[in-house]
């Protein structure tokens, strides 16, 4: 038995750890990895779940600060989800939606997204991941325009340091610049706008005053390519894997009233901050939109069985069901009976615990004012969150704003080393740049919140160790 502060957990059936990497090294290409360094120090193997907390194989109980890959929000250990799953599996393991069929937990389903989406989604398209759902949105709003007889419009417009997947079309969306530079991306067609940082871009204005700027950088952007020919905007509500960037509140609503005078789709890419995340069952609504396409993933299912797929708005819904024939789009996975079983009680455990209005009313605040405390260590310059999503800049001199703040390096790799401290005692904190992030499990308390930070702090405590050792900071 593995154990720590009273709770244990059972040793995995024996498992030869340095085996096991040597054949993840031999065998196993990750995700957004650096193969040859990860042969050389080896694999972390995660064994067991519960809760908000992972053991490895050696023993570690670790907190998951990013809920898996911000998905995983109901917990780990629902077996509820598991025995809804085996249920179908011994039903129907899969058939279908194509030749004409359907399946009773996708009906149900796509019913459940209906009744909790905002006003005005009442049809579903699915898939099985985010980046398959952000090119079924590009896809659909193509086909809008054929059938506004208007095809010209061929743009989408997205925005730098976002992701929105790594399909080409979903890397394309995406504005990571590591990503456009191994590959001919982005393909024609998708063009970009910067970010609304108010850390990065905002100095010398109010936050009210440089969210309408960097809104209008939207409209900056459709004259330039002109507004015949632009199709859609694409945007998180916040964005997520670039950093939990936080937009201004006036932002989105300027936003929105840009798109509208120009008559362009508004995709609002909910991947990351639907389903509770924000403390509203969309981000959306939290952030005053009103789009016309929503795509959706991870937390549908808390990432127990892969599911994803697009709301799809009035608007684009009336055109492609009344007048656009055959949609020759889709997939084998469309739909699959298990994953919407698993995505129904997953949004019956969200809905019975009343887990959204917690994060509402209750967690979010708590790490709001845990996270704040944060801000006052010598190596945070900036430390903000928004629902359970939170980040924190790492900076080589505090100043009295956020912008007379001195970032290190980025060839000293600040924020992996934070990492990697973080990882070793104990908790989940992702790093993008020298941004450290989190996104924890929707069932964390208060009292877990807190346990969090005070890991986050001690390690903060060890890399400011390491970078005053090393001479990086004065």
């Amino acid at each position: 038995m593995a154990c720590e502060e009273g709770l244990c957990t059972p040793a995995p059936d024996v498992i030869d750890i340095r085996a096991l990497q040597q054949l993840d090294s031999a065998h196993y290409l990750h995700p957004f990895t650096d193969h040859k360094a990860l042969r050389e120090r080896g694999a972390r193997v995660i064994v067991r779940g519960d809760g908000i907390y992972l053991w490895d194989a050696d023993g570690q109980r670790i907190i998951d600060g990013m809920s898996g890959l911000w998905c995983v929000n109901a917990g780990y250990g629902r077996t509820s989800i598991t025995r809804a799953v085996a249920q179908q599996m011994d039903t129907l393991p899969f058939y279908n939606s194509f030749f004409n069929t359907t399946n009773v937990p996708a009906v149900r389903l796509a019913a459940r997204l209906a009744d909790i989406a905002p006003a005005g989604f009442e049809r579903v398209f699915f898939t099985s991941s985010g980046s398959e759902a952000n090119d079924t949105a590009v896809r659909m709003a193509w086909r809008y325009w054929q059938l506004m007889d208007q095809p010209e419009r061929q743009f989408i417009v997205s925005r730098r340091n976002a992701y929105h997947g790594s399909t080409i079309a979903g890397a394309s969306l995406g504005g990571m610049d590591a990503m456009h530079a191994q590959g001919a991306l982005p393909i024609p067609g998708f063009v970009h706008i910067d970010q609304p940082n108010v850390a990065e871009s905002g100095a010398g204005m109010s936050e009210a005053e440089f969210g309408l700027q960097a809104a209008g950088w939207l409209e900056q952007k459709i004259l330039a390519v002109g507004p015949q020919r632009v199709a859609a905007f694409i945007g998180e509500p916040v964005q997520g894997a670039g950093g939990v960037i936080i937009p201004p509140s006036t932002y989105w609503p300027h936003i929105q009233r840009i798109c509208d005078k120009y008559g362009i789709l508004l995709i609002a890419d909910e991947v990351i901050c639907g389903f509770g995340r924000l403390g509203a069952w969309f981000g959306s609504e939290r952030m005053g939109m009103r789009p016309d396409l929503i795509t959706f993933a991870k937390g549908v299912t808390s990432g127990y069985v892969p599911l994803g797929g697009v709301l799809v708005g009035e608007r684009v819904a009336e055109a492609l069901v009344e007048r656009g024939g055959d949609f020759h789009h889709g997939f084998t996975y469309s739909g699959h009976p298990v994953a919407c079983a698993a995505a129904l009680e997953n949004l019956r455990i969200l809905d019975d615990e009343g887990l959204v209005e917690r994060v509402a009313h209750e967690t979010g605040p708590c790490l709001k004012t845990a996270f704040a405390r944060l801000a006052a260590h010598p190596l945070v310059g900036h430390a903000e969150s928004i629902g359970l999503a939170a980040g924190l800049n790492l900076v080589r001199r505090k100043g009295e704003t956020v912008h007379d703040c001195e970032p290190f390096a980025r060839t000293l790799g600040v924020g992996m080393l934070c990492r990697a401290h973080m990882f070793d005692n104990g908790v989940v904190m992702r790093a993008v740049g020298d941004r450290m992030i989190v996104a924890p499990p929707l069932v964390m308390t208060c009292a877990q919140i807190d346990e969090m930070v005070e890991r986050i702090r001690a390690c903060l405590d060890l890399t400011l160790e390491d970078v005053v050792g090393r001479g990086w900071m004065d």
